[in-house]
């Protein structure tokens, strides 16, 4: 079996091996061929999310994908790459913290969950910090100030936790470079290893927002062209 993988170029790398996953194929370079090679991985049970990197062009989990003669193995985009197929997730989850994702401000006296309260944001929860869906938006390709689907899915979270007591703060906050310029693709779901849909969190958080008394700017710069600001046109 014949591969490719970006490193500082393409190098191809060859093995007598059959039905393996990328991480396989990995660790059999690293250890037959080439020790400089390197990858993150963890769990090898598409837990952790550590070994994430792209195949042929999509996201994947490499110690869940099976590995085909001719594949390319890519680390993952929007990231700084620190070597080979290893990148630096530092700034995606710097987001959080400017998006403020995470419970800020306790509700007193603080309220039980009860099971239905845990199901509302329960898939969200499931999320493994593979940084897929940020690797994958084709926003944050053009746009680095973007928060990005991984940090609006967490917003989202801490919005609908009864625990957060000052969820106009987090809606406040996602409003530049935030929910109005996500072009609602999907392939953020896509990717997703765990299934959970920032598209639909992103909505959702449109909709908060427009309760909140926000609207798309988008729709303003149209207004001279349009009618948007109630003159008449011509």
């Amino acid at each position: 079996m014949k591969l490719k993988i970006q490193r500082e170029h393409l190098e191809e790398f060859e093995a007598d091996v059959h039905n393996i996953t990328a991480l396989g194929f990995l660790e059999h370079i690293k250890r037959e061929d080439d020790h400089s090679l390197t990858f993150s991985s963890g769990c090898r049970s598409s837990i952790c999310g550590s070994c994430a990197i792209r195949v042929n062009g999509k996201e994947v989990l490499a110690c869940a994908h099976k590995v085909e003669d001719g594949d390319i193995l890519e680390p993952l985009k929007n990231y700084e790459v620190i070597r080979d197929l290893v990148v630096d997730m530092q700034k995606a989850q710097q987001k959080n913290a400017l998006a403020k994702a995470f419970l800020e401000k306790l509700t007193t006296p603080l309220p039980a969950l009860t099971p239905d309260d845990v199901k509302r944001n329960e898939l969200q929860s499931d999320c493994i910090l593979c940084g897929s869906c940020y690797s994958a938006c084709p926003v944050l390709s053009v746009n680095e100030n973007f928060l990005g689907p991984f940090t609006l899915t967490r917003v989202w979270k801490y919005v609908t936790d009864k625990r957060e007591a000052d969820t106009k703060t987090k809606i406040d906050t996602i409003q530049v470079n935030g929910v109005w310029d996500c072009t609602l693709c999907n392939e953020c779901t896509m990717v997703c290893p765990q299934g959970i849909s920032s598209k639909q969190d992103i909505e959702m958080l449109r909709s908060s927002s427009a309760m909140a008394g926000y609207s798309d700017p988008n729709f303003a710069s149209f207004g001279g062209g349009f009618g948007f600001d109630g003159s008449p046109q011509f």
